[in-house]
């Protein structure tokens, strides 16, 4: 597989198969997704991949902070869109689209707050990995590098026939993650990555989120 068929046939994939992914298999995703480019290479980026009894524990401990109502207080905040804007526009469109897969209807509490629990479970997926920066580092600094070292993650778990949803519910609760997995409060957790055999009877694994048009994004200057 190519590049480009790899960024082509990537998607956020929200179910998976149980199957345990082998650590080898992960470190080799790693070594080459760190090939990425990042600035003066000064390479920012830190992981905790995380599994097995450990994974499930977090699981449950992030259920239990959401039902209880406990606030959130995650070390870096990516998901805040203006209400009146074309992001939370598409924010909106996504979730139409996946609660129309899924059969949630709009009015069915039960079935959306099941579905919004599924992300703090990191969707069941038998891997989390995630993504870190030191707190030396000001919190601005680094994201630009770790997004780059998160796609190429992304794209050569595709070519290991891997799939993997970049997302935040799972570590909206850093305490969690930092009690259970080791984590000291110097790192600062900026994202995690979930990650298994996609599970294609999944019906929320059917979406295909569409892109704007480069031409409605992109100004053209110099040419003829």
């Amino acid at each position: 597989m190519d590049v480009i068929e790899a960024i082509s046939e990537r998607k956020s994939i929200r179910g998976f198969k149980p199957d345990p992914v082998p650590k080898a298999l992960l470190k080799e995703i790693l070594e080459t997704a760190t090939r990425a480019p990042s600035a003066l290479n000064s390479q920012p980026w830190e992981f905790a991949v995380i599994t097995g009894s450990i994974l499930d524990q977090i699981r449950a401990a992030n259920i239990e902070k959401l039902n209880s109502g406990a606030p959130m207080s995650p070390d870096h905040v990516s998901a805040l869109w203006p209400k009146e804007s074309r992001y939370r526009e598409r924010q909106v469109d996504l979730a139409k689209r996946i609660f129309s897969l899924m059969n949630i209807a709009r009015e069915d509490r039960e079935k959306r707050n099941a579905w919004q629990e599924r992300g703090f479970r990191f969707f069941e997926a038998p891997v989390a990995i995630i993504v870190m920066a030191d707190q030396v580092l000001t919190e601005s600094a680094p994201l630009l590098d770790i997004g780059l070292v998160v796609e190429n993650i992304c794209l050569t778990a595709v070519a290991h026939g891997l799939g993997t949803c970049i997302e935040d519910q799972g570590i909206f609760y850093p305490e969690v993650i930092r009690n259970l997995a080791d984590i000291p409060e110097t790192k600062r957790l900026i994202i995690s990555i979930a990650m298994g055999y996609p599970d294609t009877e999944f019906a929320a694994n059917q979406l295909k989120t569409p892109r704007e048009p480069v031409d409605q994004m992109t100004t053209w200057v110099g040419f003829s």
